[in-house]
């Protein structure tokens, strides 16, 4: 079995509203930095798994982040997946 380290970025899509993000900015704003146009809020998950091949692995990932890690409805997600050594 081969070892791979699967990075998952969840981010809200572009259409849905982000109040933590835009409370984030505020604070920013209040606390003297100026200049940010824009501030969303994501979630980034690692994990280690072990599958046969680099298709397999992608294809676990995949179906992990479509089912669970991200909800379809309101978020898109993207991966890199890399070989362990």
């Amino acid at each position: 079995m081969l070892r791979f380290v699967a990075r998952v970025q969840v981010q809200l899509r572009p259409s849905v509203l982000d109040p933590a993000g835009e409370a984030t900015k505020a604070a920013a704003n209040r606390l003297g930095i100026s200049g940010l146009q824009k501030l969303r809020i994501g979630k980034a998950i690692e994990l280690e798994l072990e599958a046969a091949n680099r298709e397999e692995a992608m294809a676990s990932v995949e179906l992990l982040s479509d089912r669970l890690l991200a909800n379809p409805v309101i978020e898109n997600w993207s991966v890199v997946l890399e070989q362990m050594e």
